[in-house]
């Protein structure tokens, strides 16, 4: 059996200008791994103030940092403004992945339709990303985009439905998802923030997932409430890095009393709000002011959400055409007032049995 030596013992005086000092006896096992069989610690006199102040300053900076992220969790939301959105959006996740059934039963992706991704007669988004893009904006930032993609996927509809088939796999790992080829459809794979955002509506039950779509997101939020920040390393893809900072913050939020009972978009709200990354500081400087702007969600950006799934509706089941689709659009707009009553009015057209 061969051990190893541990270092020489540092003399009296040595010790009394070091800071505390260990070290182990290795011996090796029949499988060849090291094992400690003896740890010796020496302790530096407590005469020592050099060494001791700094110790001192190192656990007064930890045990700040830490009451800071405690103090922060709990004072957060104390109207509960927030978690009532979040509630809202989850309850339209669900009616999402009621009608996209699609990690359930991944055979009913071949039944989306083109119509479902992008309408062409309105020229807007289909049902399927109307509520990714709008039902769904309290449960994650991503950039905006404009309708182009959505054109490009109608047009690789085969494509997308086999890129489909990779988000909802129950097989495959976070990596493997992001990692997909998803720049085979233009605007889907120069930073796939789209492409997360679907791969989380689709995995949201498995508590592997965040709402952070941005890698450098992740990293800066894992600066702020990391116990010990992630040291740069070299990843082999995009997908491996994503899965790994993810995986991180995971912790972090698990390891904090007062946010590990959270729900997890509640925590990504709570993250944006509370160390917003250095791209969103003007946008909750003004939110805090009381003007909305950039990708902060308001009520107004949400009611015009269900507005426009509304007339989708009514086009779908031919209740108005195209042109009416847009007036009917352009009046929401234009006119605030007469907004409560066109849409009791279109309400009502709808579950008339009339068609154009």
């Amino acid at each position: 059996m061969q051990s190893f030596s541990p270092p020489t013992k540092p003399s009296r005086k040595k010790q009394l200008s070091k800071p505390v000092h260990s070290y182990s006896k290795y011996v090796t096992t029949p499988n060849q791994q090291p094992t400690i069989k003896k740890q010796i610690t020496f302790v530096p006199s407590r005469t020592n103030k050099y060494w001791n102040r700094i110790l001192t300053k190192k656990n007064t900076v930890g045990n700040s940092m830490d009451t800071s992220k405690l103090e922060k969790a709990s004072a957060y939301d104390q109207n509960g403004q927030n978690k009532k959105e979040i509630d809202n959006a989850i309850t339209c996740l669900k009616e999402f992945r009621r009608k996209f059934p699609f990690t359930e039963n991944p055979a009913a992706i071949d039944t989306i339709k083109p119509d479902d991704i992008f309408n062409e007669s309105s020229g807007e988004a289909g049902g399927f990303f109307h509520y990714i893009e709008y039902y769904f904006k309290p449960l994650g930032h991503s950039a905006n985009r404009d309708t182009g993609v959505y054109r490009n996927i109608r047009t690789q509809i085969i494509d997308f439905k086999n890129l489909l088939k990779v988000a909802v796999d129950k097989k495959r790992s976070l990596t493997e998802k992001v990692d997909a080829n998803w720049g085979k459809i233009k605007g889907l794979g120069e930073d796939k923030q789209l492409a997360k955002k679907i791969i989380f509506c689709f995995n949201y039950e498995n508590a592997k997932v965040l709402p952070i779509f941005s890698t450098n997101h992740l990293k800066h939020f894992i600066g702020k409430v990391a116990d010990t920040p992630i040291l740069p390393a070299k990843y082999y893809t995009p997908g491996e890095e994503y899965e790994t900072l993810t995986s991180e913050l995971l912790k972090a939020k698990n390891s904090l009393p007062a946010t590990q009972p959270w729900e997890i978009t509640y925590f990504a709200r709570f993250l944006y709000e509370s160390y917003p990354p250095p791209d969103r500081e003007k946008t909750a400087a003004n939110g805090s002011s009381g003007r909305k702007t950039g990708n902060v969600v308001t009520k107004e950006m949400l009611e015009q959400g269900e507005f426009m799934h509304l007339l989708g509706e009514l086009q779908k089941q031919r209740k108005i055409s195209g042109e009416q689709f847009r007036l009917n659009r352009e009046l929401w707009v234009n006119q605030p007032q007469e907004r409560s009553g066109l849409t009791k009015r279109l309400k009502a057209q709808l579950s008339q049995n009339t068609t154009i």
